[in-house]
Order: structure tokens, then C-alpha cells, then sequence
């Protein structure tokens, strides 16, 4: 599902790459997105494990707090339909039969139960991205992206992916009923930023002030594939918190 720009004057224009510097990850290996719920009491096993895989330089990782499970008691904090939606959009372009939580996608291509870390890390033993994206502050308040071109790949969409870097919730009803629950990179919202051209690659110069909206305080930009209007493979990845 495609968004609007968040930043119409956005400046997309062939760069190479430039040096980085400031709180950020850049060429991981794997971005792993789960699909989670504070109302599924199989749940927090995956979602600490997500935070401390989160903590590898080699790994970005986003939540995704998902709204179909509300209907038990309680009203996720953090879920969204369009994550729910974004869940559905990936079991479609695998012909999947059903969603689930805890779902773990791996660079777009597959999944894992998120709780399954011995899975988890056989995946991310053959993981990459084969498209390098840089992240290098600009001043105070602006940040440049530079995406290396590839030749050869299919053009791909550039998406600005924004994130609670952590967070804590006590959940009063449901089946975590009485539990203070952690969280970390918890999904506030996507945006498509332009297309990534193989040719050429891309650059961009984001204002940090407008990308990062309370209560964000972090960011992904993801190099995502499509095929008939679903989700494909991640290419590349970079994240950056403020």
C-alpha cells in the first residue's frame, strides 16, 4: 500500500555514495519487521527478542503492532490497521493461507515465528542486502540518503519508515492483562519517498524536523521491490535515531 509523500520537495537526483556520521546503521545485513500485539500473550518472547537483535549493527528491526487482535479486551496502543494491512499484503504475494503474531519477516522475503531465535539466527547467517544505503548528517536539522545504483535490479520503492525508538506499557485487560510490556523501533507510520532507479541510484535530503513528528524518535529509510502491488524483497536499508 502506497502512501503519500511525507516531503513533496523532496530532491531525488543520481549521488554516489557519501560518509557517514551521527546515530545511524548503515549496509545491515537483514531488517527484520515483526508482527506483533500487546493482546497475544505469545507475543512478548518475540518482542524481546526483537530489541536485542535490534541491538546488532548488522540488523534493523521494526514492530509493527497490529489491530486485529483487539477484539479480546484490549486496544493495542501501538496497532494500526495499515500494519495489519501490511501483514495481509505480504501473505498475499507468498500465497500464504493466513496472518499471524508473532510473525517475522526477513528482508521481505520470508518468514519465521518470532520467538523461534534459532531460526531466527540461521536466517540471518545467509541474509543481505545487496543495495548500500548511506546516511551522513547535514547540518542540524537536514539528513542525506545516498542509495548506490545496481544494475540489472528492477526500479524499487524508497520508503521513509518511522519508529518509537522504546517504549514501555502496563496492558490493564487481555491476555497480558497485568504485565508492563517493552518495546523497541515500534512503527508510528509509512511513507513513500520516490523510486529507486538501478541505473542511477538516488539521493535524498530529508528535513528532520518534519520526518521526525512526536512521538517519533527514529526513522528507517527501506529500498523495497514490488510485484503486482505487493511487497517484495528489501534491496537495502539504512535507520537513524535522533
Amino acid at each position: 500500500m502506497k502512501l503519500p509523500a511525507l516531503i513533496p520537495a523532496l530532491l531525488i537526483v543520481a549521488l554516489p555514495a557519501v560518509a557517514v556520521a551521527g546515530d545511524v546503521k548503515i549496509n545491515p545485513k537483514a531488517v527484520l519487521e515483526l508482527f506483533t500485539s500487546q493482546g497475544c500473550s505469545s507475543c512478548p518472547p518475540a518482542d524481546s527478542l526483537l530489541t536485542t537483535l535490534g541491538q546488532r549493527p548488522d540488523v534493523i528491526a521494526l514492530a509493527y503492532h497490529v489491530d486485529y487482535w483487539d477484539y479480546i479486551g484490549w486496544t493495542d496502543t501501538f496497532g494500526a490497521k495499515a500494519n495489519s494491512d501490511r501483514q495481509r499484503a505480504y501473505a498475499a504475494s507468498w500465497d500464504a493461507d493466513s496472518i499471524y503474531t508473532p510473525e517475522l519477516v526477513v528482508n521481505g522475503a520470508r518468514d519465521i515465528i518470532g520467538s523461534r531465535k534459532n531460526e531466527i539466527d540461521s536466517a540471518l547467517g545467509s541474509a543481505s542486502l545487496p543495495v548500500p544505503v548511506d546516511l551522513k548528517a547535514d547540518g542540524d536539522n537536514m539528513l542525506d540518503v545516498s542509495i548506490a545504483g545496481k544494475p540489472g535490479e528492477k526500479e524499487s520503492g524508497v520508503w521513509l519508515v518511522t519508529y518509537i525508538d522504546k517504549a514501555n506499557v502496563v496492558v490493564e485487560r487481555g491476555e497480558n492483562a497485568g504485565k508492563t510490556l517493552s518495546y523497541s523501533q515500534v512503527v508510528t507510520g509509512r511513507h513513500i519517498l520516490g523510486m529507486w532507479d538501478p541505473e542511477t541510484g538516488a539521493h535524498l535530503k530529508l528535513p528532520l524536523d518534519e520526518v521526525l513528528a512526536a512521538p517519533s524518535d527514529g526513522a528507517a529509510i527501506l529500498v523495497q521491490s514490488e510485484h503486482n502491488g505487493l511487497p517484495g524483497p528489501i534491496m537495502g536499508a539504512a535507520s537513524f535515531v535522533r
